[in-house]
């Protein structure tokens, strides 16, 4: 019978939820976001005193409302906080449409999986006939882009130009910071890829084959992809090198972390890649997105209809791009032979020139980045 255990060895609801998200345990970052909505949906269900069996149609719409405007407010909102301490809270604020769009799915994907292994009757989020109507999230885009005045000031920063750094008597940690930033800003940039993707990445990732280079990548889903590398993103991965102490280029076997802490040796993690500098960095620097929402801040004239660099990329999800509409497949070379990204510009002296386009557009949704990140030593 539905909810006496079924086809699994769970005891409880929680239990049961426990056992669906252990299916993602190869995925930990799709399980942590299906844990927190299978989460707000227990503690709902649990104020009312029903079971996950018990949901109907029309509680669908109570909670769809209560995910729009969690009351009482002191009860579900609340900043960041370790799940285990006191004042822990659900939300951080009212989830927007797109959001609560998401909640939906992952749910209605949650129930699907309780229902075939008998511990629900039913999947009453598979009644929501309309909900992708109600919850269009290809409405509303955000504008981001950096103006000339702030375009100068970011590549000063970039590069340290008038810092102690870029004189005789910077010190070496100022130096091999700017380095860094230099890289993982040009890295992002260039390749767009996701934050994990770059702290998982290795130096023998970067390969020779046939001529020229390929970032080899393991992307969202343990998708494989070989991503052609632009010659700016050589030049920084050449530099980031040298600054490293190592040859010019990284060997097949080479395991080492690409991104690396202050001693030069340890990997960076997504939370404290987040940390290099957030707000100069992440916020407003590209959409969030690569490959699945057009990932670069393109500056250039965009691709005809039809041309072949708006195929989608590997990872990408079909219903992902409606938000940034400029994606353009990262399977060739041809975004970087035919002008559609912005190169680094060149260097001028011991610095960067400043781009010379006053734009950075970018649709994209919004996100704060790293907000569990916790904060310890200095990388």
């Amino acid at each position: 019978m539905a909810g006496q255990g079924g086809y699994i060895s769970a005891r409880s609801d929680a239990e049961a939820v426990a056992e669906w998200l252990a299916e993602y345990r190869a995925s930990p970052r799709t399980r942590r976001a299906y844990r927190r909505e299978a989460e707000r949906l227990l503690l709902w269900l649990a104020e009312r005193d029903m079971t996950l069996n018990q949901v109907r149609r029309d509680h669908l719409e109570g909670f769809e409302a209560f995910l729009a405007d969690p009351q009482p407010r002191s009860r579900w909102v609340g900043p960041p906080r370790p799940r285990q301490a006191e004042d822990w809270r659900p939300f951080r604020g009212p989830l927007s449409p797109a959001s609560r769009r998401q909640s939906l799915v992952i749910l209605q994907g949650m129930y699907a999986w309780l229902a075939e292994a008998g511990w629900v009757a039913h999947n009453p989020f598979r009644l929501m006939r309309d909900k992708r109507r109600r919850l269009d999230n290809r409405q509303g885009g955000i504008e981001r882009y950096l103006e000339a005045p702030l375009w100068d000031w970011f590549w000063g920063w970039l590069t340290g130009a008038g810092s102690p750094a870029m004189e005789e008597g910077g010190s070496s940690r100022e130096q091999y910071e700017r380095h860094r930033r230099r890289f993982v800003f040009g890295f992002a940039y260039l390749l767009a890829p996701r934050i994990s993707e770059m702290s998982a990445a290795r130096m023998g990732d970067f390969q020779r084959r046939e001529g020229r280079w390929w970032w080899n990548v393991v992307g969202k889903g343990g998708k494989t992809g070989s991503i052609p590398v632009p010659p700016d993103m050589l030049t920084l991965l050449t530099e980031w090198r040298l600054a490293l102490g190592l040859s010019l280029e990284p060997q097949l076997d080479d395991a080492t972390p690409l991104l690396r802490a202050l001693d030069g040796r340890r990997g960076i993690g997504d939370n404290r890649l987040y940390r290099l500098d957030p707000r100069d960095i992440w916020r407003g620097r590209r959409c969030p997105r690569g490959r699945a929402g057009g990932g670069r801040p393109w500056l250039g004239p965009a691709p005809a209809p039809g041309d072949p660099a708006l195929a989608a990329p590997y990872g990408a999800d079909p219903s992902g791009p409606g938000r940034c509409r400029a994606a353009l497949s990262r399977s060739h070379g041809a975004p970087f032979a035919t002008g559609y990204h912005r190169p680094l510009p060149a260097r001028r002296g011991r610095g960067l020139a400043p781009p010379a386009v006053a734009a950075w557009p970018c649709r994209t949704k919004r996100g704060a980045a790293g907000a569990d990140a916790t904060r310890d030593e200095p990388v």
